[in-house]
């Protein structure tokens, strides 16, 4: 070839190099039969092309690999972002999303709208203070498999935090809505089994048919207002949602916020029952029984506001006021009115009060600023409130027998109702609850049981006080078995301050010859 020809392969060269600088790495060029310097150039551009395509492929593999190990670890934050990590059920943005689809699958369809079922253990927090939280966790995962079990397929089951399940049935009418909720009550009412302990798990439900236009929402604030009034009614049981329902927990709503403001702005008075010596109807002291004296509702009963007070968080409070206002009462009465020695003034005490650790210190203080003896005063405590004998519970106990004040299991024969445990306490007096003697003279027995009651409990060493005595039928019944005190309508109804105070100026014993009977009963705090 002349020097003045072009070789026709330099120009394939040149082309094939631009290809591969453009990423076309299949690009090949067939040497020809010369074997020249040209050929051998061409022979080393190929393997070149050869070499970056290898190494392209595994670039392409290893990217592939990256991004499916990076999708895989999205797709698990996903997961782990929408599910409890405890139960591995949804959570409540999963169950929002839930709702949300739903909702919109039966407005785009025209089928039924979805049911939410919002459940919440009855008595919970028991289980975690009695056994322990590692306990409560595995109950919580039982419950978890239990709803499961009774769901359908299509339905979406979740945990919405601490002791709150909630089930979501896509396109459901209220008959299959019940069905589920009876399934979910009849499942969880079976005992549960952890090592040595049988734990009960019942629940509160309310359930919401959900309807069109209805945000996710709203739909769960109507089943969360339903499930709370399904406890308020007695728990373990099934409420559907009515809207009047909306407009009690607007108004509770409302009550909270002024209950929180009437312990700080003297919205509060106390009233006081006489607790008398059945023997000679003498006063042996009083209980402090708290109102609300609402500026427009007027007087509320405690078993109104005692139950809101605990649920938002400001019964401590509503105790502290309830002790120091009464024992400024006591103070006055001990400095103008000739009361017995032994006349004691009985307040009550929550579990909530029991768990501070600085209410042995308060007491005292109040009992030393006031110069009021400890054995003047009478803490009454409910069975529930002692039944797991906490550490500090059991150190504020023993700290107020210490002290010298005394102490008294109040409604005895509602709750636990064990006399082997009350021995184990530092209690000297049980008050029976009213309760034991509605049915004293209709019902065949009962008359027997409740003396079989007292004897146990005097054989335990421990003093009896019957509340609720309200006939005089009743009063002698009970002096007659050995009861030595006891207080109820047919001795005195609570009166406010000032007509205790002319009460206990003008007498130690009641008169009751004729009786104070009435139609209604006397408030349980």
């Amino acid at each position: 070839m002349s020097a003045d020809q072009k070789d026709p392969r330099l120009a394939m060269l040149v082309e094939s190099i631009v290809r591969l600088s453009r990423g076309e790495l299949s690009s090949r060029i067939e040497p020809s039969s010369a074997r020249d310097e040209v050929d051998a150039v061409i022979t080393g551009v190929n393997l070149l092309a050869e070499e970056l395509e290898q190494v392209y492929e595994q670039f392409e593999k290893r990217v592939e690999s990256r991004t499916a190990m990076l999708r895989q670890a999205h797709l698990d934050m996903m997961k782990m972002a929408m599910s409890d990590a405890l139960t591995g059920l949804a959570n409540r943005v999963a169950l929002m999303d839930g709702i949300e689809e739903a909702l919109n699958q039966a407005a785009a369809e025209d089928t039924e709208p979805p049911a939410l079922l919002l459940l919440d253990l009855d008595s919970f927090k028991n289980v975690n203070d009695r056994f322990g939280h590692d306990a409560g966790d595995r109950v919580l995962r039982e419950v978890a498999t239990r709803l499961l079990g009774v769901v359908r397929e299509s339905d979406l089951v979740a945990r919405l935090g601490g002791d709150e399940f909630a089930i979501l049935l896509p396109g459901a009418t209220l008959e299959i809505a019940m069905q589920v909720a009876r399934r979910a009550l009849d499942a969880l009412g079976e005992q549960i089994h952890l090592d040595s302990l049988y734990i009960h798990s019942r629940a509160s439900i309310g359930v919401r048919l959900g309807t069109l236009g209805q945000t996710p929402d709203e739909l769960l604030l109507d089943a969360d207002t339903a499930m709370y009034a399904a406890k308020r009614e007695g728990r373990n049981i099934i409420k559907v949602f009515e809207p009047v329902m909306l407009y009690s927990r607007q108004l509770r709503s409302q009550m909270a916020t002024e209950l929180r403001d009437a312990i700080s702005s003297d919205q509060l008075v106390l009233h006081y029952q006489p607790v008398v010596e059945l023997a000679t109807n003498r006063i042996l002291g009083v209980e402090v029984l708290v109102r609300w004296q609402h500026p427009l509702r007027g007087l509320i009963p405690p078993d109104t506001f005692i139950p809101l007070a605990e649920e938002i968080g400001v019964i401590h409070d509503l105790d502290r006021w309830v002790m120091s206002a009464s024992l400024r009462q006591l103070a006055a009465w001990r400095k103008d009115l000739p009361l017995d020695d032994d006349f004691q003034l009985r307040v009550n005490l929550s579990a909530v009060e029991l768990k501070q650790l600085d209410l042995v210190d308060h007491i005292r203080g109040l009992l030393r600023e006031l110069d009021v003896p400890a054995h003047s005063l009478v803490v009454e405590i409910t069975e529930t409130a002692i039944v797991t004998r906490g550490e500090v519970e059991m150190y504020s106990l023993l700290s107020l027998k210490q002290l010298g004040v005394g102490i008294e299991i109040d409604d005895f024969g509602t709750g636990y109702s064990s006399i082997s445990y009350l021995r184990e306490l530092p209690v000297s007096m049980v008050k029976v609850d009213r309760s034991l003697l509605v049915e004293l003279n209709t019902r065949t027995g009962q008359l027997d049981f409740v003396a079989a009651i007292l004897q146990l409990i005097r054989a335990a060493g421990l003093e009896a006080v019957f509340e609720g005595i309200e006939t005089r039928e009743q009063a002698d019944q009970l002096r007659a078995m050995g009861c030595a005190s006891g207080q109820g309508y047919y001795f005195s109804r609570p009166m406010p301050a000032d007509e205790a105070t002319a009460l206990l100026a003008t007498t130690r014993h009641l008169r009751v010859d004729e009786g104070a009977e009435g139609p209604e009963r006397a408030p349980s705090f």
